[in-house]
């Protein structure tokens, strides 16, 4: 997994796996998901990822257990 913040444009970069992006969707205003040519998600770019987080210039890395303890999923809307 690589992330890259670009201050100049913004934007936070996850790739989850180094692979061609086949195609992209905005899955929320400002976020977008890339795909391989199967369809797996293999990346997620957040746009004025500043005003979204508290830092993107910080990360924090922790291996433990899951928060599964949220509200449902709700459908996307693509």
């Amino acid at each position: 997994m690589k992330v890259i913040y670009d201050p100049d444009k913004d934007i936070l970069q996850i790739t989850f796996i180094e692979m061609t992006v086949e195609e992209t969707a905005q899955i929320a205003p400002g976020l977008v998901l890339d795909y391989d040519g199967d369809g797996n998600a293999i990346g997620l770019e957040i746009a004025n990822a500043s005003k979204k987080m508290d830092n993107p210039r910080a990360i924090s890395y922790v291996v433990g257990e899951a928060n599964v303890d949220k509200p449902q999923i709700k459908s996307c809307r693509i």
